[in-house]
């Protein structure tokens, strides 16, 4: 009888070990995901904060732009309300939009040739260049994050786990094209 006690007791303390090493890996996963999401919020935010300096850079040159102006700082409001947020899709519609909008900017550079030569318009273009190979890099961190998750989520033991550690798959993040 004591025995069977005892093995029992192991089966049941081994039960309990693997509940909580599962628990803490899924948790653990979760949390590395909303990590790399925030990195992707850093690098947009960091984005977002040039184009005020973009947009009056180019006003000087380009005064009579005001459509191509206005539709990049409606973009870049867009934009930084979508950070924060739990909405990948929305940031990545967000992201869309002010790139749409960025390149019409940046091709204003080509009709003011004294644009195209303004020291500060090339410190802003080459800084945006720089933000969105960072961003590049957080997105594939944030994607290879979520991969990791939702393998964990979708397989054998973790998906019993997963609804009792508040854990489920997330979306990949969809760079705009």
């Amino acid at each position: 009888m004591s025995l069977l006690l005892v093995v029992v007791l192991v089966l049941a303390v081994a039960v309990l070990v693997g509940f909580v090493v599962g628990y803490n890996k899924l948790r653990a996963a979760d949390v590395h995901v909303a990590e790399a999401l925030s990195g992707i919020d850093v690098e947009l935010t960091r984005r977002a904060a040039l184009i005020p300096a973009l947009v009056q850079t180019v006003a000087t040159f380009a005064t009579h732009e005001t459509a191509v102006l206005g539709r990049v700082s409606s973009a870049q409001a867009a934009l930084t309300s979508a950070t924060g947020g739990d909405s990948v899709v929305r940031r990545s519609a967000a992201e869309r939009d002010l790139d749409s909008a960025l390149s019409g900017v940046l091709a204003l550079g080509s009709s003011y040739p004294q644009l195209n030569s303004s020291n500060n318009f090339l410190n802003l273009q080459e800084n945006l260049a720089d933000t969105e190979n960072k961003l590049a890099f957080a997105r594939q961190y944030y994607n290879d994050a979520v991969a990791t998750l939702n393998r964990l989520v979708g397989t054998i033991p973790w998906v019993y786990l997963a609804p009792l550690a508040g854990v489920s798959e997330r979306e990949y993040y969809q760079a705009p094209h």
